[in-house]
């Protein structure tokens, strides 16, 4: 079982909104396909992408976050419109290449109480699973009491699918090779969030969800072992490698 996010500025040009980088998703799922076919066929594959410059830049004009929420209608036409845009993308590359992927809305299935506690049904993804598609999630809106509407991040999504679906593997797509030190290098392993606090920066483009940092901490948190990868490295990764830097 393995969850492979693609992140938003991985597959969008995240400094120009609503932008994709049909290079770069095309190259992505043609290397899911790939390993499908060939080493990880008998893998189940869930796949979560990020907001990039869909998502982000939508929740950045309306002031929503994963803490900070709306009661606006067009908030949630805006910002869940494109990221279902940008889902639509996804599938169709995917299906391009013969990958049997298909929607999963997080609007439509999960919800924050007024703690922000968030609850991810996964009976639809386990079923979806069983029947043999590949489940297509991404950053979203939820719905938040006392708060409206407020966004449920990809990397959050990654951990409450790894944990529930009980995730052998777990792999995080980025823009950069893997988590860099101040010289630029890759860091082969993080264990502990501390060590590497003083090299992990914000985002140096709009993100309402927290950059490197965040996924780092949220990854920290699983059972699984978790990569950090550039594009380059998504067929390895599925076919069993452990590119870039790894996170337990």
């Amino acid at each position: 079982m393995i969850v492979l996010k693609l992140g938003g500025s991985a597959i969008t040009d995240k400094d120009r909104p609503e932008t994709l980088d049909g290079n770069a998703l095309n190259r992505a799922a043609a290397a899911i396909a790939d390993a499908r076919a060939g080493a990880a066929r008998d893998e189940d594959l869930v796949i979560v992408h990020g907001g990039g410059s869909f998502g982000h830049h939508n929740a950045s004009e309306h002031g929503v976050t994963t803490t900070d929420g709306s009661h606006d209608p067009d908030a949630v036409f805006d910002i869940h419109g494109a990221m279902t845009t940008l889902n639509r993308f996804v599938l169709t590359r995917l299906a391009d290449h013969d990958v049997p992927a298909v929607p999963v809305h997080p609007f439509s299935t999960a919800h924050r109480d007024a703690d922000g506690d968030l609850t991810l049904p996964t009976g639809q993804v386990e079923t979806l699973l069983e029947e043999g598609f590949v489940p297509v999630l991404h950053g979203d809106l939820v719905a938040h009491a006392g708060a409206g509407v407020t966004v449920i991040s990809g990397d959050e999504l990654v951990t409450e699918l790894a944990t529930a679906l009980e995730a052998d593997r777990v792999g995080l797509c980025s823009t950069v090779p893997g988590v860099l030190d101040d010289d630029d290098t890759v860091i082969e392993q993080i264990t502990a969030f501390d060590d590497v606090a003083s090299v992990l920066g914000e985002s140096e483009s709009t993100d309402v969800t927290g950059g490197m940092a965040a996924k780092v901490q949220t990854l920290l948190e699983l059972e699984a072992p978790a990569s950090i990868f550039g594009l380059a490295d998504v067929g390895p990764f599925l076919e069993g490698e452990e590119p870039g830097t790894t996170v337990e």
